[in-house]
């Protein structure tokens, strides 16, 4: 039996590709996989912000189309580029074990963000609305700018621009045996995560139940449950473009899902932070949500949306 993965060609996408081929391959050795290198839309604009040039979908629409093509069986996504709905025909099948799911502050100049703090001129680089917000909620009088591409490609811009210092994933940055270059990690309580960061989700035809049955043991339960309560508030609030919105599921000792959920405006000035409890993950995060539009999130996000239409 032949799989073809596809997935965009930076090297985190790769190394992602490349892990679900090994585990793969690694249970099965009468299947033979292979990877096709897809160039999606939003690997191709890097000189604006997702959020003005179509947000999540730019990176798997053109990954879907060759799913649904039959170029490729499976699409390997990172779980926070994934949007809440999907095409005909395809399906989200499993989310696999998450990574760290914190973002790190990779510094310039090898000092921390509260050695920065009092500085009056600093910038930090980032291609999330979400970590701007929660950046400026701290520390509002810093120069939050935006640095888009793959990992190296930011990490060049921070040294060219003169930055102080970018954010990013850290388990972005553990893949590619970049830790080194992490100065801190940043407690999901100071900021709260992407929807979804650090696990791996894979996409595949709805009709395939051979590869779904061959697949399941990639299947992580206790990641599916906490990242589908994330989706569940991020598609309530109807988060499809990329929005200042931050969610993280954790299981408590008895088996509950604990959800955190922030919603922040772009300047930092208000922000809605509330945390729930439940055993359905979908009913938790749904009603997360509506507590949190009505608590000003609503407000938060009309007006984002307004923004960058």
């Amino acid at each position: 039996m032949k799989i073809t993965i596809g997935t965009r060609a930076s090297k985190l996408a790769l190394w992602q590709a490349e892990h679900i081929k090994a585990e793969i391959e690694g249970r099965y050795s009468d299947v033979e996989v292979v990877l096709k290198k897809i160039v999606t839309k939003g690997d191709k604009i890097l000189d604006s912000p997702l959020a003005k040039v179509g947000g999540k979908g730019l990176f798997v629409k053109e990954i879907e189309n060759e799913l649904i093509s039959g170029e490729i069986d499976i699409a390997v996504h990172s779980m926070k580029d994934v949007p809440t709905e999907f095409p005909d025909g395809l399906e989200l099948f499993a989310i696999t074990y998450r990574g760290d799911p914190r973002d790190a502050f990779v510094s310039a100049h090898g000092k921390s963000l509260a050695e920065l703090s009092h500085k009056e001129d600093v910038t930090i680089g980032t291609s999330s609305l979400r970590r701007q917000a929660q950046l400026l909620i701290r520390y509002s009088h810093w120069n939050i700018v935006w640095v888009r591409g793959n990992v190296q490609t930011r990490l060049k811009r921070m040294e060219e621009r003169g930055m102080d210092g970018i954010i990013l994933a850290a388990a972005g940055l553990q893949r590619l045996e970049l830790e080194h270059l992490v100065q801190e990690y940043i407690d999901p309580e100071v900021m709260v995560p992407a929807i979804g960061q650090g696990a791996l989700g894979l996409e595949i035809r709805s009709a395939d139940n051979e590869l779904k049955e061959k697949l399941k043991f990639l299947i992580h339960p206790e990641t599916t449950q906490c990242v589908l309560a994330e989706r569940a508030l991020l598609r309530t609030m109807e988060g499809g473009c990329q929005v200042p919105i931050g969610a993280y599921a954790t299981m408590t000792s008895d088996g509950q899902v604990h959800l955190k959920a922030m919603v922040g405006s772009v300047d930092g000035k208000t922000v809605v932070r509330r945390e729930s409890i439940g055993n359905d993950p979908e009913v938790l995060g749904i009603d997360l949500a509506n507590e949190m539009l009505d608590a000003g999130a609503r407000a938060i996000l009309q007006e984002v949306y307004q923004d960058h239409q």
